[in-house]
């Protein structure tokens, strides 16, 4: 597993005690119904994830960066404060 990888999921699986894979997280933040769901690992991989960390991952995991935006877009809304991908929608 890439440091990338590592640095984020350690972000993202800690707070919740989940055990997401890379391609698991990477399905989620690509995944509209996460928003519908109000998934807690998309969410804090769009709110607790450091802005160039998540452009790595995207990369790293091949997610289609405007379509993470548009879901970082969705749930800056739901949460009422602006999301660092948000500004890219």
């Amino acid at each position: 597993m890439s440091v990338v990888a590592v640095k984020v999921l350690a972000t993202v699986n800690a707070p919740y005690g989940t055990a997401l894979s890379a391609e698991q997280l990477a399905s989620k933040i690509s995944d509209p119904a996460s928003v519908d769901l109000f998934d807690p690992s998309a969410f804090c991989f769009f709110s607790e994830v450091d802005e160039g960390l998540q452009y790595s991952f995207l990369d790293e995991m091949c997610v289609d960066p405007m379509i993470a935006s548009e879901l970082a877009r969705k749930f800056s809304a739901l949460a009422g404060y602006p999301l660092p991908l948000a500004r890219a929608a």
